[in-house]
């Protein structure tokens, strides 16, 4: 391995690395709505039991001297599990409905990036190795999962689109991300934060298809088959799918790719 080359505490971003990414946010939405609505926790009560869940194992991740996949992967899916009763208690419980949730997420989500450049000098994924950085890089995640849950909300039930015209709406969007990533020179750290972004609403879409009831435009599966069902593919998927740490150009003062 080359000396100058470090390795990160997160994975490298590939295709498998999207897959198990919208398999994880579409298990943050049945898994979140089955602890929130089905056992009638309510939003507050399961936004701190799942904040509570991320905490540790946040911890954890940061505390790890190198990249492990299952830890990896274990606090993406508590970010979208928060981010999930976070969302809905912002956009019922305070009663600033989708647009007002929408908007004060996408506010906090800006500010955590843009605290995070000041402190750094980038937002790029390829520069988290420290925990300091590797903080930061989380926080944003977890704020851009609570966004992209309201984002999905919003479209779905206040536009008339449905769970799956509102998933087809996201889908195109990630579509045109990945156009512009193979056809373009925009900047990789901005058209990564975007995919991030945007494949939290695909899966909250997909999630709310597949337990909705069939009234209200969904398939009316349980909420807890389809969470177990949905970790059962991620654990596989992380188990037998090839993932590596990704790699950051060596030193903090190294430019950022």
């Amino acid at each position: 391995m080359d000396q100058n080359i470090e390795r990160s505490k997160v994975p490298e971003v590939t295709l498998i690395f999207w897959i198990i990414k919208i398999l994880a946010t579409t298990l943050g939405e049945t898994g979140g709505d089955a602890v929130s609505m089905s056992m009638n926790l309510g939003y507050a009560v399961s936004s701190f039991i799942f904040i509570g869940i991320f905490v540790v194992a946040v911890t954890a991740q940061i505390s790890a001297k190198k990249f492990h996949p299952f830890l990896y992967w274990l606090v993406v899916v508590a970010t979208t599990t928060a981010g999930t009763t976070m969302a809905d208690f912002a956009d019922r419980s305070l009663g600033i409905g989708y647009p007002g949730g929408a908007s004060l997420l996408f506010v906090l989500l800006m500010l955590s990036l843009a605290i995070w450049y000041w402190s750094a000098g980038s937002i790029s994924v390829n520069t988290v190795s420290t925990p300091g950085i590797e903080m930061f890089y989380w926080v944003a995640i977890l704020f851009s999962q609570t966004l992209g849950t309201a984002l999905g909300d919003w479209m779905a039930d206040s536009n008339g689109l449905g769970y799956d015209g509102g998933a087809l709406v996201f889908a195109t969007g990630l579509a045109l991300i990945a156009a512009a990533y193979f056809f373009t020179g925009i900047s990789r750290t901005l058209l990564f934060w975007a995919a991030f972004i945007l494949t939290r609403p695909l899966g909250a879409t997909l999630g709310d298809l597949l337990d909705k009831p069939l009234n209200d435009g969904g398939l009316a599966f349980s909420r807890f088959y389809a969470s177990a069902i949905l970790a059962a593919v991620i654990i596989a998927c992380v188990a037998l799918l090839p993932q590596r740490a990704g790699a950051h150009p060596g030193k903090p003062h190294a430019t950022p790719v």
